[in-house]
């Protein structure tokens, strides 16, 4: 994670079995029409557009509202300032969770069993995530837990639910990627190199809202089954 203008290391170990999943998933990606991939050399990255559709999205939305608390950092290193939306857990056997949750892992090829929980997330104006990696530092404490849960995290996968007015993009300095937020566009992304070692150039940014407010939802998977 970025903390501070400063990256902090990953795991520089490649994984033969993270590299294999990689590859698996970006050939089931790279095969599907209804999406595409971004023509960046620095990061695996994938659209696919009205992956949800207005109604379903409505619904997240809703259950966001009801339930968002202020976003956490699992770094010890404390930064008011690093992350400022709201988060909701969803519960993955919930109506109107479960087939997202399920169509996410099976757009993937992943087994859900690898599958944390999916989250949602508010943002408002002035709120933002700034830039951060998905995938977990091996210098940090929660290592060793993320490591008993389930390992490293490989793919994230994360779905607008509406447009917002004025900024809040998703931003990709390294891979040279900015997203505006759309309505039921799917964004998936290989954490990892081909070798399976984490990659830096998947750093990324919620960039803040200028104006009115932004709604995601986001899985993220690990190479192991995910244990809590």
């Amino acid at each position: 994670m970025k903390l501070f203008g400063k990256t902090r290391p990953a795991s520089p170990s490649a994984s033969p079995n993270r590299a294999t999943v990689g590859a698996a998933v970006a050939a089931r990606l790279d095969a599907n029409p209804a999406l595409q991939r971004a023509p960046v050399d620095p990061a695996q990255v994938y659209y696919y557009p009205d992956f949800l559709d207005a109604a379903a999205c409505a619904r997240m939305v809703a259950m966001i509202d009801a339930h968002r608390r202020p976003s956490t950092l699992l770094s010890d290193r404390n930064d008011q300032g690093f992350r400022t939306s709201d988060s909701c857990d969803m519960d993955r056997y919930a109506r109107d969770v479960q087939p997202i949750d399920e169509g996410i892992a099976a757009l993937l090829g992943i087994d859900p069993a690898h599958g944390e929980t999916m989250q949602g997330q508010r943002y408002a104006p002035g709120q933002q995530f700034r830039a951060h990696h998905d995938y977990f530092h091996a210098t940090e404490s929660y290592w060793p837990r993320m490591q008993a849960e389930g390992g490293q995290r490989t793919w994230t996968a994360m779905i607008y639910l509406n447009d917002v007015e004025e900024g809040g993009a998703t931003w990709f300095p390294q891979a040279g990627i900015r997203v505006a937020p759309r309505r039921g566009l799917l964004l998936a992304w290989n954490n990892m190199k081909p070798d399976g070692s984490p990659n830096e150039a998947t750093i990324h940014e919620g960039m803040p809202v200028v104006a009115g407010t932004k709604y995601i939802i986001t899985k993220w998977f690990r190479e192991n089954p995910w244990i809590r």
